[in-house]
């Protein structure tokens, strides 16, 4: 049978992956071991960065150093490169998913190597561009996997693979188009029930969207005006990842502390990155729950005694018959009494003896 935490395994090995990739400006390591390029005689390079013609096959060679005091078994594969959903970090695919790009043109000499404790391991890798492939950038790694599972400690059931990448940049030969879009604004308001009593917050929320085929740097500029046009807002974004790679889509989210609490408010996100710029933006309207509350109630309570006084006067006035009312009057002229159109009144005729 197999143990619970195994299942786990496909779900956190990608976010695993990606843990080693947060120090851009050297090889990819977790302590135990390390994955980097061969050096050149010029200098050590951190990564692999690679620039190739359609159908063009680039030789290259991968170190695994082993920083342990006991040998360590890896599967050494080639893996795609994608933004996380979590906060557009670089991580790779796992092993058994699709590849498309460096992971399906990469290949290493072997895929199963054992690394002596304190020692290292070069790998030749063949990188094969299709004739086919599509200009532009093309992130992906070589990735180190301990294919051994770790159990989690205090009792709970959960197991996880380690695995470190050398990150690949590849950029085919043709041409280049950098080009982004902010999508899908929504804004999510938050404001104390009586004004004044409570700080009033919003989280503005949207997706930027890499549209282009060259890996982007973007800024995000995020500015609120209310609705005579005075500036509520205006900043320079942080929480936007430093390298949105093609095709990706990163939701990301935005904490405005301090948002109005009576106004409309005109929300606009403007993102840039390699001379191209595009906009998004949205509205809310900022008002008390409570404050709309009451006044809700008056105005619903007005209209109630209205259409009660209407009805009661209506009621009041009830005009005759016009030819009732006309009948009486010429009576009256005559100086007989009106008719009456009693039931009870009955004329009884005399008879002679």
């Amino acid at each position: 049978m197999r143990k619970p935490y195994v299942l786990l395994l496909p779900l956190l090995l990608p976010l695993l992956l990606s843990l080693p990739f947060a120090a851009p400006a050297r090889a990819a390591d977790n302590g135990s071991w390390s994955v980097y390029p061969v050096s050149t005689a010029v200098a050590a390079r951190p990564y692999f960065y690679v620039t190739a013609d359609p159908g063009q096959t680039i030789e290259d060679k991968v170190v695994v150093a082993n920083r342990t005091g006991e040998p360590l078994t890896f599967r050494l594969y080639a893996a795609d490169a994608y933004n996380t959903a979590r906060d557009g970090g670089f991580a790779v695919r796992s092993v058994g998913e699709r590849m498309r790009g460096v992971g399906a043109w990469a290949k290493p000499a072997k895929d199963r190597i054992t690394v002596p404790a304190r020692g290292k391991v070069t790998v030749p890798v063949t990188i094969r561009v299709p004739e086919d492939a599509e200009p532009g950038d093309h992130p992906g790694a070589i990735v180190a996997l301990d294919e051994r599972v770790e159990e989690g400690g205090g009792g709970v059931a959960l197991g996880v693979q380690r695995a470190v990448g050398a990150r690949v940049y590849l950029q085919v030969g043709g041409p280049t188009l950098p080009a982004l879009a902010v999508e899908d604004v929504r804004i999510s308001h938050h404001q104390p029930l009586v004004p004044g009593l409570g700080d009033s917050t919003a989280t503005i929320s949207y997706t930027l969207h890499n549209t282009g085929n060259v890996t982007l740097d973007p800024k995000v500029e995020l500015k609120a005006r209310g609705l005579f046009g005075r500036t509520l807002l205006s900043r320079d974004l942080t929480k936007v990842p430093s390298e949105l790679l093609p095709g990706q889509r990163v939701r990301l989210t935005e904490h405005w502390q301090g948002a109005p609490q009576l106004d409309w408010a005109d929300v606009k996100l403007t993102a840039s990155a390699k001379d191209t710029k595009e906009s998004a933006s949205t509205s809310f309207v900022a008002v008390p729950w409570l404050v709309t509350a009451v006044v809700a109630t008056g105005l619903a309570a007005g209209a109630w005694l209205l259409i009660r006084r209407h009805r009661a006067r209506k009621g009041a006035v009830r005009p005759r018959p016009e030819g009732t009312r006309g009948a009486d009057i010429l009576r009256l002229r005559r100086g007989a009494r009106p008719a009456t159109a009693d039931p009870r009144t009955t004329t009884r005729a005399s008879g002679g003896a």
